[in-house]
């Protein structure tokens, strides 16, 4: 888990796409806090005393600020228990890779209905009424306490990033993992709901054309992404790194047995993982010798430790230091892919 990368999606692309279905709500409870603390009310102005603009500032950030610390409560709880159920499902190496891939399609196809592309303009997923009717009630409210009610209530109309972020919490096996990834993932919303809060009622209808095309964009982009991810996990032919292979566009890294030493009649190779890669990207193993793969961390965190290989139905937590060793057992000639378990970084074991 990259909580890094989590957080850039949020800002990047989660901020956009959960705008579209929760920033209409917030602005307008923004709007009519802010009509109760100048004192209007029923579209007539009240008499109000002057405030200093520090006090106007707060007073606009202050719902906001309930908001957010509500919804990142919710999502936390939410993300630990969906690592909790993922742990203790404990999902396989191809059904991670199939929830990855289901998710990154998800989120393709919103971007695509935010572009207005023929036949998606109508996609959107839809919730219960009484979740809707729950959650736009709080967002009528003028209580103090409805920004924070309205945020924790906000789990309840998910956008599609947010439902990737959730198969991600699932994936990792993790209530902490899962609360960390939901929790990380909101921070990154943070900056543009607080725009959102703070300029609604100054928005310009000019720039919705501009926001919807600049929101596609960046969801699409961000379905491109989760979805690639789901087809190196599954080691698929389609997964964007194997396509520039096929068309030429990148070579296939050397297979290397530097690491390679023989003892006793057995192979054993050592893969060094650090943040960010495997060393080396592709191994020279040599066929019908018993074989020892050691994983070896230095350093190593985030994704990168989520290590699964699908073709041994293998998957494990490795250390941020240490070694942990796998046992092939007599080596056929063949390939053997392995990744992080969100498909970001992967690497090769050659056998011939």
């Amino acid at each position: 888990m990259n909580l890094g990368a989590i957080l850039l999606a949020g800002l990047l692309a989660g901020g956009v796409s959960c705008a579209a279905v929760q920033g209409g709500l917030l602005a307008g409870l923004v709007a009519r806090q802010k009509g109760r603390t100048t004192g209007i009310e029923g579209g007539k102005r009240q008499p109000a005393m002057k405030q200093t603009w520090q006090a106007q500032l707060g007073g606009d950030l202050a719902p906001v600020g309930g908001f957010l610390a509500g919804k990142i409560t919710s999502h936390a709880l939410f993300g630990a228990l969906l690592g909790a159920v993922g742990s203790a499902v404990q999902l396989s190496p191809n059904l991670r890779s199939t929830v990855q891939i289901v998710a990154g399609l998800l989120i393709i196809a919103f971007g695509l209905a935010q572009l207005g592309v023929p036949g998606f303009r109508s996609f959107a997923i839809t919730l219960p009424a009484s979740w809707v009717k729950l959650v736009r009630g709080r967002a009528h409210s003028t209580s103090a306490l409805a920004p924070a009610i309205l945020g924790f209530a906000s789990i309840l109309l998910p956008c599609g990033v947010t439902l990737s972020m959730m198969a991600l919490a699932i994936t990792s096996g993790s209530p902490v993992r899962g609360a960390l990834t939901m929790a990380v993932f909101v921070l990154g919303t943070a900056p543009l709901f607080t725009l959102i809060g703070y300029v609604a009622h100054k928005a310009a209808a000019a720039w919705k054309g501009r926001l919807a095309l600049a929101t596609g964009i960046v969801v699409l982009l961000a379905g491109f992404y989760t979805l690639n991810g789901g087809l190196t996990l599954a080691g698929s032919p389609l997964a964007a790194q194997n396509l520039k292979q096929t068309f030429g566009i990148d070579q296939p890294a050397i297979a290397d047995a530097s690491t390679v030493t023989m003892a006793d009649g057995t192979q054993t190779a050592v893969i060094t993982v650090t943040s960010g890669r495997f060393s080396p990207a592709n191994l020279a193993l040599k066929a019908g010798v018993p074989t020892k793969v050691i994983f070896r961390s230095q350093g190593a965190y985030g994704c990168v430790r989520a290590l699964v290989v699908p073709a041994l139905n293998t998957q494990t937590v490795l250390p941020e230091n240490g070694d942990t060793p796998f046992d092939l057992g007599i080596t056929k000639a063949g390939r053997i892919d392995y990744s992080c378990s969100m498909g970001m970084y992967s690497g090769t074991i050659t056998i011939s």
